[in-house]
């Protein structure tokens, strides 16, 4: 007997779900989930932490041999009482952590909408136009007027209001009177002019002196006031050559004019970006402001002044700029430390002479909380606290400091207790591939620490 066995072919179409999704069920979507962003104070009642709590917290990462020569302060911002430190008080090369200092200063000295005005005027001959810098290294030249600072003043502005005048020109100087002595300070290698950290420091410039206005690391103008001068000469129809630097004359009359930013954006971008060229140029307002030379030893003896007056202890402070880019600067953790935690207090006892004083309820120095970088998300933080360290993504904002000799790290975390910590690190005589992931190892640490 034949028995005949039939096979049934099935013919899976490329229109149907089994074809194209391999015959697996396709779920319906997710119902949509609706964000509701919110910043929330610390709590009030968070347990404060204990010295013996943190010391045990931090033994085996604050003693990693690529901390090299290591100085600390860790304070509670609700008591400002120190709760860990090892070597506070030792003057240390702070980097950039030395613009924390520069941000203090300003926030004592300056109101928050402070600006700074570039001004072009008529020279001693008629027919000549004098650029005179005022200290704004921010103003652009894009066409769209949308450089590297955010809401920079517009070189394009000026050129429409010399152009209203109605009176024909010939020639373009530019004064850079109003920034005396050298253009930059022992300790400061010149090789980082091409390799985009500073420009020589002028009173004015364009995009910072960027030659690449829109890339943050740009190699820079070595002559950036002269560079402005001729490109407002070229945008004019004028001859960039016959540039030159020149002082404008007494009773020089106005011709135009333009602002910069206010202050408070300026301190947010220098803080962030750790902008050396807009830390200096920040810091020469507030010796103006004192009535001080507006230059590299006018910036720091003002910025040390202001913290003098405010209350705090300066000693073994040396600074010889306001960006920290000089090997020969000295900060002790405890200064940087102490900043800090008057800035994050419920309460402030710091004196102001600025336009910003709110009557001792909140700190003139609360904003700095706000310039800070963002670990894992802005700034010079942005790249760290992502292959490692992950607790403390999102949860220390804090101003970086990276030089070939120093790295550094000043700012505040809210502990797993809910308590804010603010702190001073810095690590000296270790290359930054080593020591920036031992400092965020630390801080991570004060991240995950309830230590109550």
């Amino acid at each position: 007997m034949v028995v005949a066995v039939g096979a049934v072919l099935v013919i899976l179409r490329p229109w149907t779900e089994e074809f194209r999704h391999g015959g697996l069920t396709i779920s319906a979507p997710p119902a949509p989930v609706k964000p509701f962003p919110q910043v929330a104070p610390a709590p009030p009642g968070a347990t404060a932490p204990s010295s013996p709590g943190l010391s045990a917290a931090l033994a085996k990462v604050a003693t990693a041999p690529d901390l090299g020569a290591f100085s600390a302060s860790v304070t509670d911002a609700d008591t400002r009482t120190v709760v860990w430190s090892t070597d506070p008080d030792k003057p240390m090369v702070p980097a950039s952590t030395a613009k924390v200092l520069t941000t203090a200063a300003a926030l004592l000295m300056l109101p928050p909408d402070h600006r700074v005005t570039t001004r072009v005027v008529t020279g001693a001959d008629p027919s000549e136009l004098v650029l005179v810098g005022g200290g704004d290294p921010t103003l652009t030249a894009q066409a769209d007027g949308k450089g590297y600072y955010p809401g920079g003043p517009r070189l394009a502005d000026l050129v429409t209001q010399i152009r209203a005048a109605g009176r024909p020109f010939d020639s373009v100087a530019v004064d850079t009177s109003a920034y005396p002595g050298p253009t930059a300070p022992a300790g400061w290698d010149p090789a980082d002019i091409a390799g985009g950290s500073w420009a020589p420091i002028e009173s004015v410039m364009i995009d910072g002196g960027r030659l690449d206005p829109l890339v943050e690391y740009s190699p820079r103008s070595a002559t950036p006031a002269l560079d402005t001068g001729r490109r407002l000469a070229a945008e004019l129809g004028l001859d960039p050559g016959k540039v030159r630097i020149d002082k404008a004359p007494a009773q020089a009359r106005e011709i135009a004019h333009v602002q910069s930013a206010p202050l408070r954006d300026r301190l947010r971008d220098m803080m962030i970006h750790s902008d050396d060229v807009l830390a200096e140029a920040i810091a020469r307002e507030i010796a103006a402001t004192g009535g001080g030379e507006a230059s590299f030893a006018g910036a720091a003896a003002a910025t040390g002044t202001a913290l003098t007056a405010a209350g705090f202890d300066t000693t073994g402070l040396t600074l010889l700029d306001a960006s920290g880019l000089s090997t020969d600067d000295r900060v002790p953790p405890r200064l940087l430390d102490r900043i800090l935690a008057e800035a994050a207090g419920p309460q402030s006892g710091v004196s102001t002479t600025s336009a910003s004083d709110t009557g001792g309820t909140v700190s003139p120095l609360a904003p700095m909380l706000d310039y800070l970088p963002v670990a894992g998300a802005t700034g010079s933080l942005a790249d760290r606290f992502t292959t490692r360290d992950h607790v403390g993504a999102g949860w220390v904002r804090a101003k970086t400091g990276t030089l070939s000799v120093s790295s550094a790290l000043a700012g505040y975390v809210l502990d797993s207790d809910g308590r804010v910590l603010t702190f001073a690190l810095m690590s000296n005589d270790r290359p930054p591939e080593a020591s920036r992931p031992a400092l965020d190892a630390i801080a991570a640490t004060l991240r995950n620490c309830g230590c109550s």
